[in-house]
């Protein structure tokens, strides 16, 4: 079960961090493009509504990476306590 949780964790932050990058240089009706979307942006949109956009900087992808990253940790060290 922890390797399962590092595991998605790993595979959510790249998602996240790809579709930060297919957004500078792909079109947004791309298939790929939208099959990341599909599963990134339900993450991304309440993040959206609380942090305000700084200029033109989106930092939401930067915060969900750290809530994915706390709560994988956080579920891991449970784990591990309850052996």
């Amino acid at each position: 079960m922890i390797t399962f949780i590092t595991v998605l964790q790993q595979v959510l932050v790249l998602l996240v961090i790809v579709s930060v990058i297919l957004s500078y240089f792909m079109d947004p009706y791309h298939p790929i493009r939208q099959g990341v979307d599909r599963i990134v942006e339900p993450l991304l949109s309440p993040i959206r509504r609380i942090v305000p956009l700084v200029g033109m900087l989106d930092f939401s992808p930067l915060v969900l990476i750290i809530l994915i990253q706390v709560v994988a940790n956080l579920l891991v060290r449970l784990l591990f306590s309850l052996r």
